[in-house]
């Protein structure tokens, strides 16, 4: 079998490219190269968390790989079987340690056997799922496909320090379970909660001001919490949980931006999640991409359709042969996803 071509540079050019490529290659058995990897961003090729990636699925399919070194922009996956076991991966920075797992459980779903994971780096990150995310949720989705994970941090890692850890059991018990997710079911609860290590009271108190000002809920549904990591960090982390489903919105803080604002981009992302009336976010969508696709199928009504999602679904493409589809079904609003199998 020759290797399978995959351009870096489609769509939006990132490492959601790389990660499914990644993925499934190790599922599929397809050899892969990969090049012009992450060519859309500042910095083009294999930063740390994206080379932590490559290592992970690595070293659980026993693959044979060449190009992987930072700054890379060409590589060569040649994926053997795919092993359970107890695995440590660390991305030795601040870099995302979800998007290792995004990466690694595609497989292990398919392992036929349990397994664990300590994942090192950062937990709650810009631009990357939050530990909050999967855990809230992520998880509960999968679980109703068939793929058992338990989760546990022990501690945050933030930007620019990182030191995050945290531990995630995966048991996927087969046959698995076709899904429809296309309600959000009765309301449940909803809850915000403005973490930080290291910093100032003030901060979460200003964003947790913010939040009481912008958002029609009670003072009690909206908290800090101060927790320890090896570098200082804040987050907000809005949740909303229904009968079906539970959206996290998370706004990670950073040097130069005020904890208003902070607050205040979780509560623009909220506002456009209760717009579109979708009961699957856009991260969501991503995530729950693959899963469907290596199980049972299903399908899924979410918001305006990301391009990381449409390159997501692009990539999927190039290496299987399945029936997705992507229909409009309120205009500029919502969107159903169906995976046939």
């Amino acid at each position: 079998m020759g290797f399978l071509e995959i351009d870096g540079s489609q769509g939006e050019g990132g490492g959601q490219v790389l990660r499914t490529a990644l993925s499934l290659s190790a599922c599929s058995g397809q050899a892969v190269h990969i090049r012009a990897i992450r060519s859309g961003r500042k910095k083009p090729g294999l930063m740390k968390q994206h080379l932590a990636c490559v290592n992970a699925a690595a070293e659980i399919c026993n693959a044979e790989v060449k190009g992987a070194s930072l700054g890379s922009k060409d590589i060569e996956f040649v994926p053997g079987v795919i092993k359970a076991g107890d695995y440590r991966f660390a991305v030795g920075s601040a870099g995302s340690s979800t998007l290792i797992f995004q990466t690694v459980l595609p497989l292990l779903m398919l392992a036929g056997k349990p397994s664990h994971l300590l994942l090192e780096g950062g937990t709650h990150n810009p631009m990357a799922p939050t530990f909050d995310f999967i855990h809230e949720a992520f998880l509960p989705v999968l679980s109703r496909i068939g793929v058992h994970c338990q989760a546990r941090l022990e501690r945050y890692g933030f930007y620019p320090v990182g030191g995050g850890k945290w531990r995630v059991a995966i048991e996927a018990k087969e046959p698995f379970r076709r899904i429809e997710l296309t309600q959000r079911g009765e309301p449940l609860k909803a809850e915000a909660v403005c973490i930080e290590a290291g910093l100032p009271e003030h901060v979460t108190q200003r964003e947790m001001q913010r939040l009481q000002d912008k958002l029609d809920w009670p003072a009690e549904q909206i908290r800090s919490l101060h927790v320890k990591a090896l570098g200082a960090g804040n987050a907000v982390s809005l949740r909303i949980y229904y009968g079906h489903v539970c959206e996290v919105i998370d706004s990670i803080g950073v040097i130069g931006i005020r904890a208003e604002k902070v607050a205040s981009m979780a509560v623009e992302q909220l506002r456009c999640y209760q717009w579109a009336g979708a009961p699957v976010g856009g991260h969501l969508a991503d995530q729950l991409l693959l899963p469907l696709v290596l199980a049972a199928g299903g399908s899924f009504v979410t918001g305006p359709l990301s391009e990381h999602v449409r390159t997501n679904i692009a990539v999927i493409k190039q290496f299987l042969d399945v029936d997705i589809q992507c229909e409009e079904i309120v205009p500029k609003r919502q969107w159903r996803i169906s995976v046939n199998k």
